[in-house]
């Protein structure tokens, strides 16, 4: 692209951030809007970016191109400003598939769950062994500060998520596909549709690049046939390139595992993670490593060095001898993981405090949501988080409540953040364990809780 000024809508986005910070090492002006003033917006501030806050249609006249996330609606007046002036616009995920291609390594890592912890893997090992890869994740990983990294042009790791098709823009050379399941059913409908979806995005590979696949997963498995590029496959159950064996896990829940390549021994992992779902992610990771001919000693390095991206089962702190920990789920899925997560933490009653994302989700998971939140022993419900819906569904939160109660009687619905607070510090007793779950933020919680034992 030749244009020099792009400016972002929705510029303090965990992904727009990331766009904006490699057009600015490229050297373009670059300007943005976001209704939030964050830590984000001001690192970008600091680094050239020129940014207001709230919506400013007339920083649309001097831009060269536009670009927008899936979350600005039409109707936004900086989009219709740029209609009005024929600009040239691009949806977040078009436009970074076209600076994708300035990448000689594309590598892309998708499925429903696990994206963001598997890209914070594999990126750790590319760091580890000094290549210098570009990275986008979506979520905050310690080790480069933020949300991204500008590297060189030989490797850009970014995360590939399937929503409303999103990552048929990109130009993988190599990808890792952790999953498929049943979610963002209020763009696909089906899991057919989703299926059909992972199946173009694995034909989007050249002949000579290649997918790994998680052979444990049967919809998973079901699209391998659909491509003619190289496959690696990893699993536990069925017979995989790569296999986990001897597994364990210590006090704190954190697994080790020999990890086997065609049946020979390749090296032996002590992962500082909770949830067996977290060698799933260690094993898609080695696999595309090695792939590209990492030395073994380097990706276990790179590994055992990974304690994980923030709000994937982050301990917060303590408050008043409660263990105080969040995670980002917002599929029953990924809740089932992070129930086998608390179970693997010593504790006394665990506390679960749930923020249900869209309400199209909460919908559609309602009895999955429910059967999985009575495992814990106490349940706060909290007001859903609508994201980018209105709630022509009628859905309610004490619908959700009614169906844990059937089954467990140790839940509520509160409708404030604060109100969720205080109910927590009368309690909560030493020794509990409290997670708040959900891709809103529901984090809140947990951080104000933590910050008041700390006053």
């Amino acid at each position: 692209m030749d244009k020099k000024k792009v400016h972002l809508i929705g510029i303090g986005g965990i992904s727009m951030s990331g766009i904006a910070e490699m057009l600015l090492n490229a050297n373009y002006i670059v300007s943005g809007t976001d209704l939030n003033e964050t830590e984000i917006t001001e690192k970008l501030k600091a680094n050239g970016a020129i940014i207001k806050k709230g919506h400013h249609p007339e920083m649309i006249k001097d831009a060269d191109i536009v670009v927008y996330t899936a979350a600005i609606k039409e109707d936004d007046p900086e989009r219709l400003e740029a209609q009005k002036l024929n600009k040239e616009t691009y949806e977040r995920a078009e436009f970074l598939g076209q600076l994708s291609q300035a990448y000689q390594n594309c590598i892309c890592i998708s499925g429903t769950h696990g994206k963001s912890t598997t890209t914070g893997m594999v990126s750790l090992v590319f760091l580890t062994a000094n290549l210098n890869p570009t990275i986008q994740i979506g979520a905050n990983l310690p080790q480069i500060n933020g949300n991204y990294y500008i590297g060189g042009k030989e490797y850009l790791i970014m995360e590939a998520c399937e929503y409303v098709d999103s990552f048929l823009h990109f130009h993988p050379t190599s990808e890792i596909i952790l999953n498929i399941d049943d979610d963002h059913l209020d763009y696909f409908k089906n899991i057919d549709n989703i299926k059909k979806s992972f199946t173009k995005y694995l034909n989007l590979l050249p002949t000579n690049g290649f997918a790994v696949l998680n052979a444990d997963d049967a919809n998973v498995t079901d699209i391998i046939p659909q491509t003619n590029a190289k496959i690696i496959t990893y699993g536990l159950n069925n017979k995989a390139s790569f296999t986990a064996q001897n597994i364990t896990k210590n006090d704190l829940g954190f697994y080790s595992f020999d990890v086997y390549y065609q049946e020979e021994f390749f090296f032996h992992l002590d992962l500082a993670l909770n949830g067996k779902h977290n060698i799933y992610n260690a094993l898609s990771a080695t696999s595309l490593c090695h792939e590209y001919h990492i030395a073994k000693e380097t990706i276990k390095k790179g590994l055992e060095a990974y304690h994980g991206v923030d709000r994937r089962f982050q301990y917060l702190g303590e408050y008043q001898g409660a263990k105080v920990y969040d995670d980002y789920a917002h599929h029953p899925t990924e809740i089932a993981s992070t129930w086998e997560a608390v179970k693997t933490v010593k504790h006394h009653e665990s506390w679960a405090v749930f923020q249900s994302h869209t309400y199209s989700r909460t919908v559609q998971h309602l009895d999955e949501f429910a059967d999985i939140l009575a495992n814990f022993d106490h349940v706060i419900i909290a007001k859903i988080y609508p994201a980018r819906e209105i709630n022509t569904f009628g859905v309610r939160e004490d619908e959700l409540v009614a169906k844990i109660k059937l089954k467990n009687s140790h839940v509520i619905y509160l409708d404030d953040f604060a109100k969720i607070t205080d109910y927590l510090k009368e309690n909560i007793k030493p020794d509990d364990l409290v997670v708040t779950i959900g891709a809103g933020p529901i984090n809140t919680v947990g951080y104000n809780l933590v910050q008041k034992n700390a006053q």
